[in-house]
């Protein structure tokens, strides 16, 4: 999918419907993630937002064809030298430690203005970067963060966009996830796989989605969600997601149907208990039909 900052200004909202109905392999995730901003900042143009990101792609690749030029081979080592050179070297690009919380960090309009952010948001422009390249690049989803597998030729590097592109070995991968999960948790191979774009877009909303909800920010929690919705329209757990908001901003109708339509589709007996029982609790609230 290609794009201008001036197509997704205009209207957002139809950019992410497009991405809902594109192949996965085929989503420019920066755009989306750009649109999913944008639908936070309305009337806001992204030009230059678009012309940055396309001043990363110029510059990597500049670098990468001086490291070759001064002798260096064309390894994942060296993809990754450029990688670092240009977002952290150049453009200071850093994970948010004092403010994390910000929900600007999860805003890949607000990472870019502030030139940091949490990991998938600082992750999105690796990525970005990197297949501008033709590079092999992809999110991995670590239990409580989040990281970049590069390769090449067989060989695998795992780094992280939020500590300055620093190389993460096993041993460090192994104490992320025992921080997350606890000291009897042992790593997966599940972590070394590929995030979709779209879960990775999920993802980055989810951090905003939760970070309102601890506001009582129902109804902007409740428009994330919807976003949500529009780049994975098959994700039938954001009709949960949606039942719950409405409930708690009493819309009990939509709360209605967005559970009914859940329940439909969840393939777990136990999740579709949970939800029948909500279910039954907002129809008691509802005005008895004579």
């Amino acid at each position: 999918m290609s794009f201008t900052g001036a197509d997704i200004s205009s209207d957002p909202k139809k950019y992410l419907e497009a991405v809902g109905v594109t192949e996965d392999s085929q989503v420019d995730i920066a755009a989306a993630a750009l649109a999913l901003a944008a639908v936070e900042r309305p009337g806001l143009s992204l030009e230059r937002f678009s012309i940055h990101l396309k001043k990363l792609d110029i510059e990597v690749g500049e670098r990468h064809a001086a490291l070759l030029e001064s002798g260096a081979d064309d390894s994942v080592e060296t993809r990754l030298a450029a990688l670092k050179h240009v977002l952290v070297d150049s453009h200071d690009y850093v994970g948010d430690e004092l403010t994390y919380d910000n929900l600007e960090n999860a805003s890949l309009i607000g990472v870019i203005e502030r030139r940091k952010g949490m990991p998938v948001a600082l992750s999105i422009l690796y990525i970005h970067a990197a297949r501008s390249q033709g590079w092999d690049i992809a999110g991995l989803n670590i239990p409580g963060h989040f990281a970049c597998r590069l390769q090449k030729d067989g060989r695998i590097l795992i780094f992280d966009p939020f500590n300055r592109c620093n190389v993460l070995q096993a041993s460090d991968m192994r104490r992320l996830v025992k921080k997350a999960l606890g000291d009897h948790a042992e790593l997966s191979a599940d972590y070394h796989n590929p995030i979709p774009n779209k879960s990775i877009l999920i993802r980055l909303q989810n951090n905003i989605k939760l970070r309102r909800i601890e506001m009582e920010d129902y109804e902007g929690a409740l428009r994330i969600v919807e976003m949500m919705s529009l780049i994975a329209p098959e994700e039938y757990r954001l009709l949960l997601d949606a039942g719950v908001l409405h409930a708690k901003l009493e819309h009990h109708e939509s709360a209605i149907y967005a559970l009914e339509n859940y329940i439909k589709q969840a393939p777990d007996a136990r999740d579709r208990y949970d939800a029948a029982q909500l279910l039954e609790q907002i129809k008691g609230v509802l005005p008895q039909k004579k």
